[in-house]
This record gives C-alpha cells, sequence and structure tokens, in this order.
C-alpha cells in the first residue's frame, strides 16, 4: 500500500489508505522474519507522517502529542506524584523517568533508583520522541531524543521498552539500556507468596524485543526470583501498541483478549511488563475480569525480591 500509494496508484484521500495506516500495531515483528531485513517501524512512521499531515491525524494523538512535549508539566506532575529524583549531577548514568510514566506509574522509577541507586535521576528531563516519532511527526521525535541526549550525557537507563528502542536509534545504542539489560548479574533473594515461590510471567515489549532484541534479559532475572511460566504468545503483542489502544479501542481488545485468557489459564500470580503501555493494557484488562492475576511492572517485582 506505501508503494502504491508512492507510484500514484492509490490517491492519499483513498479511505483504505487513512484505514490501514491506524489499523497496523506497529509492533515490528515482521522485522526479525524478513529476510530482506525491511526496516517496517521506519516505513510505518514515514506513511503516517504523510497520512495524517494536518487534520489526518487522530485527535486523541493530536493531544498526547502536545501534552508528551510539555517538560515542565512532568516535571510537576512527577513531583506531586513522586517519581524518583536524585540532585543534580554532572556524570551519569542516568535514569530516564519518561514523559507519561512518571506520573501514570510513579512508583516504577522508585523501584528502579533501589534496585540501582547509583543511577542519577534529575526531573528536569522531557520526553524521548518515540511517542511523536510513532505517530507521524518523525522529525520531531528526532529533535526531541537528540535533547534528552543532551541533557542525559553518557548512558541512559530506562524502564520503557519502547522508549529505549526508539532512542538507541537515535542517540546511539551504546549510550541506551534497558533496566533488565542493566540489573543482569545482579543478585536477588526471592519473591514469595507464604511458602511457595511466586509463580510469573513475562509479556515482552513489542519494540523491546523486536527492535533491540531485548527478550532474554528480563526472563533470567525473573527466573532467579520466582518461579518462570512461559506464555505461548509472550512475544505478541498485548494491543496497546503506544497509541493504538486509545485510536482504536476495540481492535486493541481483541489484540488483548486471547492474552488474557492464557495468563488466567497459566495460573501464575504476575504477569510483568517491561513497558508502561503493556503495563496499563494488561491492568485495565485484568481488572475488568476481576481477576486474581496481578501486572506489575518488572522493577517493582525485583524491588520484591531485593527486600
Amino acid at each position: 500500500m506505501m508503494r502504491a500509494l508512492e507510484s500514484g496508484a492509490l490517491p492519499p484521500g483513498d479511505p483504505t489508505l487513512a484505514e490501514q495506516s491506524s489499523f497496523c500495531l506497529g509492533c515490528r515483528a515482521c522485522e526479525p522474519v524478513c529476510p530482506a531485513g525491511v526496516q517496517y517501524g521506519e516505513l510505518l512512521e514515514q506513511w503516517r507522517g504523510y497520512q495524517w499531515a494536518g487534520r489526518g491525524r487522530p485527535l486523541v494523538v493530536r493531544f498526547l502529542l502536545i501534552a508528551a512535549g510539555r517538560t515542565w508539566a512532568h516535571r510537576i506532575a512527577g513531583r506531586l506524584r513522586g517519581a524518583a529524583r536524585t540532585r543534580a549531577s554532572a556524570s551519569g548514568p542516568w535514569l530516564m523517568l519518561g514523559c507519561f510514566e512518571r506520573s501514570l506509574f510513579p512508583g516504577v522509577s522508585r523501584s528502579a533508583l533501589a534496585l540501582a541507586p547509583e543511577l542519577h535521576v534529575p526531573d528536569r528531563q522531557g520526553c524521548c520522541g518515540a511517542l511523536h516519532a510513532h505517530n507521524g511527526e518523525p522529525e520531531a521525535g528526532r529533535q526531541f531524543a537528540e535533547r534528552l541526549g543532551a541533557q542525559l550525557p553518557g548512558q541512559i537507563v530506562t524502564t520503557s521498552g519502547g522508549c529505549a528502542a526508539y532512542l538507541a536509534t537515535v542517540i546511539g545504542r551504546d549510550r541506551v539500556t534497558e533496566l533488565s539489560e542493566y540489573l543482569r548479574g545482579k543478585p536477588f533473594g526471592e519473591v514469595r507468596i507464604g511458602n511457595r515461590l511466586a509463580r510469573v510471567s513475562l509479556q515482552d515489549s513489542c519494540h523491546l524485543r523486536n527492535g533491540l532484541g531485548v527478550w532474554r534479559e528480563p526472563r533470567a532475572l525473573l527466573r532467579a526470583v520466582a518461579e518462570y511460566v512461559e506464555l505461548p504468545g509472550a512475544g505478541r503483542c498485548c494491543g496497546a501498541a503506544g497509541t493504538y489502544a486509545l485510536v482504536r479501542p476495540r481492535d486493541s481488545r481483541r489484540v488483548l483478549d486471547p492474552k488474557l485468557d492464557q495468563v488466567e489459564a497459566a495460573g501464575i500470580d504476575y504477569v510483568v511488563a517491561v513497558n508502561p503501555g503493556c503495563l496499563r493494557q494488561l491492568r485495565q484488562g485484568l481488572r475488568r475480569r476481576k481477576s486474581r492475576v496481578r501486572a506489575v511492572h518488572i522493577a517493582d517485582l525485583l524491588r520484591q525480591a531485593a527486600r
């Protein structure tokens, strides 16, 4: 369809183009298996940049992009919600707070800092630009990423798989480390429920797995602290997919529901996420079902094991 648009076989206003530009999850699962090595995620960003120009961008996405760029608002929200922060420092390693994560899940940054107290956490940091790049503003996304890279010189540790994958493409893979990579090899205790080990499963972050190739590290950490149960669809998208759950909520739930069936059938206590969007999606879905399974971020679970 992108080629048809480029060649003129389909006009820009074709309704199928508009529909398909938002129907794709953008999970990048096609990239690791593509024999030609096509970087579909980047192509989708370019397509949406063209397709969603002007008023073509969904209203909820427009609002989120504006909100994501308000660093001062995220700083205030993070302070009100109690997100981690430390005194100013001249050098890293740094903990990236994220834009919405610090207000939606402030405990994640506190847990990350408790697990790695050597991290520095300035609260004046801005957005990494992933939200903009994935939703049709690639140039704005790159500018945000470069600005964040300048604010946090050196190694950046992030608790968001999606942010890690995007930031690494802009400022360099050698500077970006996802939390489970950073904690690799660190000794932990156990997460127990009563007199037994907790049973846990992992929901992969699509961009972390398919974009950066990071999926073994979180599993190794979980196996070290609990009884790990691999879900059949752990590597498939949960339907959060950045803004997808907000733009196409019905389609998002169709993706999520079979995964929740697997979660509940596995007899686990926790399903662990390594991305805030996935965590929000799983928590909402499990809450709707009144499930006894809890969705937690890997930082929060590992903090339990460290106590």
